[in-house]
């Protein structure tokens, strides 16, 4: 540790940070697994366990590659190398017999199955945020001396973290349900049927407006077409009024013409007939 630079015994000291807290979760995820009875939630445990001795692994084998030793202390101490290892043995027997003493605790928690599972996860989830602050600094530190390296190892481990803090959401809902059903009786979990209840009722008024929407559309409409007919027959009427009367005046002025023509000619034969009659009885004179 005496060659180590200042930058990189900051790093150091925050990879150290992270691999106690990786250390740490080693235990209380074995004790959480052993008392967990949904195979989803067991399997996923189980992954992430496996995810987390991976991690101290990997940075374990980064702080010696930096002349460091992994330890679960916060700054490398000057001390001679076999005191700095006992500390560093007894600092990781205390952190694993205060993980084994938690898992114990988390063991006979709550009052129902479900209430310890959902304990258990929000307990995870809150360990997950820790591990994404520890790698989110660590991954900008690194960034700011440019420790390429140690920045894509906490990027990396960073997004593993952030998949399981999400799984551990959804699985804190679901169990939170399952809490409710198990330890709340039906009649007091109404909350939700009132909600459905209100959204059928607002349902069924909005598709009784629309229905009440399109009768009166339905009636406008009929309304129109009535009144369309009305006015085509009044106008068919008026049509047809109107051709009678240009008929019958038309017949009319043919009868009075015919009637004129008539008078017409009976005169005409009447005054040939008085002239005819008048020269008989001038040739019967002279004769």
């Amino acid at each position: 540790m005496s060659h180590v630079t200042t930058r990189d015994a900051k790093i150091i000291q925050y990879l150290n940070e992270a691999y106690g807290k990786e250390r740490q979760l080693e235990t209380s995820l074995e004790a959480h697994i052993s008392m967990t009875s949904r195979p989803p939630y067991k399997k996923r445990l189980q992954q992430h366990l496996r995810e987390t001795k991976s991690h101290a692994r990997d940075l374990e084998r980064r702080i010696r590659q930096l002349g460091g030793s992994a330890e679960a202390v916060s700054v490398p101490r000057p001390v001679p190398e076999v005191a700095g290892e006992v500390a560093a043995r007894v600092q990781d027997v205390a952190q694993r017999g205060a993980a084994l003493a938690q898992g114990t605790i988390h063991a006979v928690r709550g009052t129902g199955e479900q209430e310890k599972l959902l304990k258990n996860a929000k307990t995870e989830y809150w360990n997950e945020h820790e591990e994404i602050a520890n790698y989110t600094a660590i991954e900008k530190l690194a960034d700011i001396v440019g420790d390429r390296d140690t920045a894509q190892l906490a990027r990396r481990i960073r997004r593993e973290e952030e998949r399981m803090a999400s799984f551990l959401a959804r699985l804190i809902r679901q169990l939170t349900d399952a809490v409710a059903r198990e330890e709340i009786p039906a009649a007091e979990r109404n909350g939700g049927r009132r909600r459905s209840s209100r959204r059928t009722s607002t349902t069924s008024r909005a598709r009784s407006g629309s229905a009440r929407g399109r009768a009166r559309t339905t009636v406008r409409r009929g309304s129109t077409a009535r009144g369309s007919a009305r006015r085509s027959t009044r106008s068919t009427s008026r049509g047809t009024t109107r051709s009678t009367a240009r008929s019958r005046s038309s017949r009319a002025s043919a009868g009075s013409r015919s009637t004129r023509s008539r008078s017409t000619g009976a005169a005409r034969s009447s005054a040939r007939r008085t002239t005819r009659s008048a020269t008989r009885r001038r040739t019967s004179r002279s004769r």
